[in-house]
């Protein structure tokens, strides 16, 4: 993957550019399916962004700090309301915990949870570190079975939204810690179900804090820039887990611009307060928006210009036509992979 300014490419992770999401490769938006129904046919993959292939590895905690944990005194053991997909599962085999005792262990850290079934603990840069510490205070619980999530919450202390177990290590026992899953149907939520989901009025939001749900990250870019009919949360395939970055659909062209535009957002909800880039949600088959291929023999435009007085894809030759135009001659064209294939069937947007 690739994004470059001027004529020197440079080579970046694919998180960055959500490029190759098979319903915009498709080329069309069905507007006869309401989204919803979509939604809770399947919770694990989004019919609209399905989760990028992840290719950066475990990733550290967005929020960056394990807040103390203290017990109340009337606890609730009820856990939080949860919906069911059509596959029967409702969470991520992968699991936060934070607030673990500073001496426990990889080992006795599986052993505090074996009991829920079959387990790996990681945490970010584990490999690399090669320590049996978790060196922040945080892990991941992954687990072989669904249903070990499931054990998990019902062995834990509630107390308002927030799960807790109780950990013991060498020196200090019965430590309450956080549990964190990922409750599945949380990575997608339509605000408004009756706009179609045009991607050239869809950013792309990069260093999403991983708790926060799609409904949230609705919330607040709609507070902040209106008109948003969809957001969602990017999981990995495998373990459904956030991966850090979401997408945000808008209605209208105002607030799609308002939102690239300001480049920057502060996301706030809760304990959450973290600054997170907005680029455009780009795609990777489109035909040059000025020739429509006839110049550059029907293959896909390897360039987008974000620039608010473009927003079009360009071929080569229009690239350079366009933009040795005063004003535009310091545009930065973004370059995508898979420019040069063949342009199969036409776009049907809705």
């Amino acid at each position: 993957m690739f994004r470059a300014y001027g004529t020197a490419p440079v080579e970046v992770p694919d998180v960055i550019y959500p490029w190759n999401t098979p319903i915009f490769n498709k080329g069309y938006v069905n507007c006869n399916t309401n989204p919803i129904q979509s939604l809770t046919q399947i919770h694990a993959k989004s019919p609209y962004f399905p989760g990028l292939d992840d290719q950066t590895g475990l990733m550290e905690e967005p929020t960056g700090q394990i807040v103390e944990v203290h017990q109340t005194q009337s606890p609730s053991r009820n856990p939080p309301h949860t919906q069911v997909s059509e596959s029967g599962e409702r969470y991520s085999r992968k699991v936060f915990v934070g607030g673990l005792p500073p001496d426990i262990d990889e080992d006795e850290i599986t052993a505090s949870f074996r009991r829920f079934g079959p387990l790996v603990v990681d945490w970010p840069h584990k490999a690399e570190s090669k320590s049996y510490f978790p060196p922040k205070g945080y892990a991941f619980l992954l687990f072989q079975d669904e249903s070990s999530v499931q054990q998990l919450i019902d062995a834990c202390i509630q107390d308002e939204d927030k799960l807790y177990l109780c950990v013991s290590s060498p020196t200090i026992k019965d430590k309450p810690v956080q549990i964190r899953p990922w409750r599945l149907s949380d990575a997608d939520f339509v605000l408004d179900a009756s706009m179609p989901l045009d991607p050239r009025k869809t950013v792309f939001v990069g260093g999403v804090p991983r708790p926060l749900k799609a409904i949230e990250l609705a919330m607040i870019m709609d507070r902040l820039y209106g008109g948003v009919c969809y957001a969602g949360i990017d999981t990995d395939p495998e373990l459904k887990y956030p991966k850090g970055a979401g997408r945000v659909a808008f209605s209208n062209q105002q607030s799609y611009i308002a939102a690239i535009s300001a480049r920057f957002v502060q996301l706030q909800h809760g304990d959450i307060d973290k600054r997170v880039e907005v680029k455009p949600y780009v795609l990777d088959d489109q035909m040059c928006d000025e020739c429509q291929g006839q110049r550059c023999g029907g293959k896909f435009a390897p360039f987008f210009c974000a620039n608010v007085t473009c927003l079009q894809y360009y071929c080569e030759h229009c690239w350079a036509t366009i933009h040795s135009r005063p004003g535009r001659e310091f545009h930065k064209p973004l370059v995508k992979e898979g420019a040069d294939r063949p342009r199969a069937l036409p776009f049907r947007w809705c």
